[in-house]
Order: structure tokens, then sequence, then C-alpha cells
């Protein structure tokens, strides 16, 4: 395997079987599960409505076609998706993740706009493709800098570091607003293919955008009439404790990308936007795999579940009782600076004590203590130093309380180490 290709913990670990929000590793020993595969297991594990979907096209046997042909699952999806985004008259392309699905998007808005200029936010994450990385505004990630693209970094979610730390939501959003005025009007060309941001900024450690500052960039680009992207990889499908984590700015997109936990573990990303950007292309184009036989039975059996059990919901009320709890277990903690996140998609930050110098050592510990005491939890941060937790949307209350205990115990015995 390539050497780029990271693995968590002092002793890896394989997970071979689950159920709900419990995994079972090749020893035999149990997890509470609380990273759901980087948000896209949103059910959990071994979730009968979605297996029997998949199984009932299996005894079919048809796998593939090839989008040549029709697959009437995946039109029925693509209507689904239409109507859920808020996006008046969309079309909808479906890739294979969420990475292709970025790269399809600034595709489509660099031949919309005949420009290859980007704006993108700092500390956001798009992908691994070389697109994805050049929009990409977290410099862990880049590797060279190389871009087929031509980007500017406007203001993300992270108001603690520079010039304008110190200001409250009001004054924060207005100071971005300004700076977004003054990148479009001064720093890039007349014609700007597209803003790409995503709501939360999941790989930075769960930063959400601030209230407000969504909105007051949408203002500024429906003045240069730039399309705006919104990356909902990790946001979609209720997880921030609305369907969407756009819809938390009172905002609707031009493009909305989609993956992750739309297949609850099956295969399958793609984007839908405004009908004029997605019909742009003039070159025909296809996706061999995206929207598939089996992923687009595995997410309409997802989506069936979302709102048959009304997971969204579910998403806020217990995402409200995980951030409260471990900000109160973890308050008296030095080194953890912030608790962050919305919904089910948080992020806790590790620090020196007193300071915002990363703590990346300490972060990896409690990890690891997590893990030896039978809780799964993320790795990331744009500095490395922050746990990331995303656990499946079907995670029951008991379950929170019992990951908020053990990530305190977890940080506490790793400060005692």
């Amino acid at each position: 395997m390539v050497p780029w290709f990271p693995l968590y913990y002092e002793e890896p670990l394989e997970i071979v079987s689950g159920e709900g929000c419990t995994v079972t590793d090749a020893d035999g020993a149990s997890y509470l599960e609380f990273y759901a595969g980087i948000a896209v297991n949103t059910l959990g594990y071994k979730v009968p409505e979605v297996h029997e979907a998949v199984e009932r096209q299996l005894r079919k046997g048809v796998v593939h076609t090839s989008t040549f042909y029709l697959i009437g699952r995946q039109v029925e999806l693509a209507e689904r998706i239409a109507a859920l985004s808020g996006i008046p008259d969309p079309l909808v392309f479906f890739t294979c993740s969420g990475t292709e699905a970025v790269e399809a998007a600034l595709l489509a808005t660099t031949e919309y706009r005949q420009s290859s200029q980007i704006i993108a936010l700092r500390y956001g994450y798009h992908g691994r493709s070389f697109g994805g990385l050049g929009v990409t505004g977290d410099r862990h990630w880049q590797g060279s800098g190389l871009s087929p693209v031509r980007v500017a970094h406007a203001r993300g979610g992270e108001r603690r570091r520079g010039g304008l730390s110190g200001l409250d939501d009001k004054a924060y959003v207005r100071a971005c607003r300004e700076d977004l005025e003054e990148l479009v009007g001064t720093s890039t060309p007349e014609r700007t293919a597209a803003m790409i941001v995503e709501p939360v900024q999941g790989i930075a450690g769960g930063i959400p955008l601030v209230p407000g500052q969504l909105a007051a960039y949408r203002e500024v680009l429906d003045e240069y009439e730039i399309p705006l992207i919104v990356d909902e990889v990790q946001t979609g499908w209720g997880r921030t404790g609305k369907y969407w984590g756009y819809q938390w700015h009172q905002i609707t997109p031009d493009v909305l990308v989609f993956a992750k936990g739309v297949g609850n573990g099956f295969t399958l990303g793609g984007l839908v936007g405004r009908r004029d950007i997605m019909s742009s292309l003039d070159a025909p184009s296809i996706s061999s795999f995206g929207g598939n036989h089996l992923s687009t039975a595995a997410a309409v059996a997802t989506l069936d579940y979302i709102a048959a059990h009304d997971l969204t919901t579910a998403a806020r009320r217990l995402g409200a009782v995980l951030i409260d709890g471990l900000k109160e277990s973890l308050d008296d903690e030095p080194c953890v600076s912030q608790v962050r996140g919305q919904g089910l998609l948080l992020g806790i930050e590790f620090s020196h004590p007193g300071t915002l110098k990363p703590f990346p050592e300490m972060a990896a510990r409690v990890q690891q203590l997590c893990r030896e005491n039978a809780l799964l939890v993320g790795l990331g941060g744009t500095f490395g130093n922050c746990l990331r937790l995303s656990p499946p949307l079907t995670v029951q209350e008991d379950q929170v309380r019992l990951a908020t205990r053990v990530i305190a115990a977890s940080t506490r015995a790793a400060r005692a180490d």
C-alpha cells in the first residue's frame, strides 16, 4: 500500500462485523463506533432495510449496466434528491464519491462561467483529486499546492486566530462580508466561476460557519452573479440537525454536492444544481459506476429510513445532548481549547494549556485511550489536534452519554500520563 495511506492507532484496527452503533474487530473486541466511517454509515451497521433492498437487486442478477442504459432506481433517486435540494428546476448527476462530485461541480461551473477562478474558504477540504485539493484551504492535505484552477481563499468558520479574533458573531460576519467584497472587487477576475463552501468544516475539526456568514457571502455572490457550490458531503442527509447544512443559513445554493451518508456505506456521490449550470457542458460525459443498481437501491432505502424515523430531528436533539455534555465534562480540562460542531458532526480541539498552540500528541493519546475503553472516535483537524465525532444518526441517548463519559475519562487519563 502507498506510504501516504494512514491508519489509526498504535496497533491498527480491523472491523469485521457490526450492528447498530456497535462494531467488532478481528480479535473479537467490541466498540461503540462514534465516527461512522467518516460520516458514511448514516444508519449504522447491519440495517435490515438497506441490506434487503440491496439483496433484492442482487437476486435479479444485475449489478452493473453503465449509464448508457436507464436505471429505474437511479431516476427515482434523482427525482427525490432534486426535490429535497431546494434548488429550483434542478438537474442531478451521480458519481462514485464526494471527491468526484466536487470535481464535476468545478467542471460545470468553470464551463458555465468560462472562468478558472474559484473562491474557497480557509480550513476547507474538498477531496483528494487535483481540483479538489486545489480548492482545499487546509495545508495539511494540500501537498504541493499545485492546482488546475486559480483559487482565492476567503474567511472560514475559524475566528479565534488572526486579526478578527475576539469579534462577536455580528461583527465577524460583517468583517467576512467586507473581506469577500474586497476580494471579488480587487483580486479575482471579473468572471469568477464559483465559490465553494462547507457549512461545517469537517476535516478541519468540525468548525461550523458562523450564523449569518453564509448568507452574507451569498449576498456578495449574487451581486456579481457568482454561483455558490455548497459541499454537503459530510453535512448532508440530516447530520447537522437539518436535512442540509446550508438550511441553517437561510440560503439556497446553485449547486449542491453530496456523497458519503446517502448510501449508508454503499459507494455513491453526486451533485444537483441549477439547470443552466448543469447543462453547460458541450461534450458528452458518463459515469460508468456512478448511481449503479446496488448503490441507488441502498440510497433509496436509506432515505426512506431517515424519513420514517425522523433522524434529522434525532440528530438535532442528540447533538445538543452530546455537545452540552462534552462542554460540561471537559470544561476544567486545560488541554481542551474548544468543543464545537453542529448536530452529530463535532470536534474537540486540544491545545497546550493557556494557548491555541496545537497539541496533536494529546489528541492522539486521548483517541488511543478511547479505543482502550471501547469507544472509536476520529482524529483530525488542520493541525492534527482534534477528535472528530460523527456517530450514526441512529445513536441512542444512553450511548451518547456513555461516549461522553469515556471521552472525559480518557482526557483525564491522558493528562495524567
